[in-house]
């Protein structure tokens, strides 16, 4: 298969396509690469599906938003991460529903904190919820077998790490990304994925 992965140099996106790459041809894109593919630029979308021909699937390993106590959460705060983390990887859902060959799939990712939030989560837990509502309505919507699921990462040891924080609760990179290998070649249709079923 030839395989696309968004955010490709991200921890999750470069565990991802290090797990897919062993299988299939795998091209890592995100806003700094060429081609080019800029979740918050959906203009990117056309040009890029324009260049690269016969995709059979789509990986979102990107997407940002704001990370604070609800009541210092501004406007700006709530648009980066709705532009971002959800409106971004709907418009990467959108785009791959018409350019991914026939029996392909397309994967976001949202997060634990969808399902698990914790203080200063408000704005990532409601686009996450947001992404895996929407993923599981273009589910039962995708024409020509082509199958649409999300993975909901849990904290992982390498980001942890990289914050100063304890990692023993996280889940190291390489185990996140067998659950967007089950997504990509599996038949779940819908679902949203919780890597820790995959480890």
């Amino acid at each position: 298969m030839k395989i696309i992965v968004i955010g490709s140099t991200g921890v999750i996106g470069a565990a991802v396509i290090r797990a897919l790459a062993k299988r299939h041809e795998v091209i890592g894109v995100s806003r700094h690469t060429s081609p080019r593919l800029d979740i918050e630029a959906p203009s990117t979308f056309r040009e890029f599906f324009s260049a690269l021909k016969d995709v059979d699937a789509v990986v979102s390993c990107a997407g940002r938003a704001a990370f604070k106590p609800i009541l210092e959460l501004n406007d700006e705060d709530f648009q980066l991460s709705f532009n971002s983390k959800l409106l971004g990887q709907v418009a990467v859902i959108r785009a791959a529903l018409r350019h991914v060959r026939d029996n392909g799939s397309v994967t976001v990712t949202s997060g634990v904190l969808s399902q698990k939030p914790m203080p200063g989560s408000g704005a990532v837990s409601l686009v996450n919820s947001g992404l895996e509502g929407f993923a599981r309505a273009a589910a039962l919507e995708a024409t020509r077998g082509i199958r649409v699921n999300v993975v909901s990462p849990p904290w992982v040891k390498e980001t942890l790490v990289k914050l100063n924080m304890d990692p023993a609760p996280g889940l190291a990179a390489d185990d996140v990304a067998k659950a967007y290998v089950a997504a990509v070649e599996g038949k779940a249709q819908g679902q949203t994925l919780d890597p820790a079923d995959f480890v």
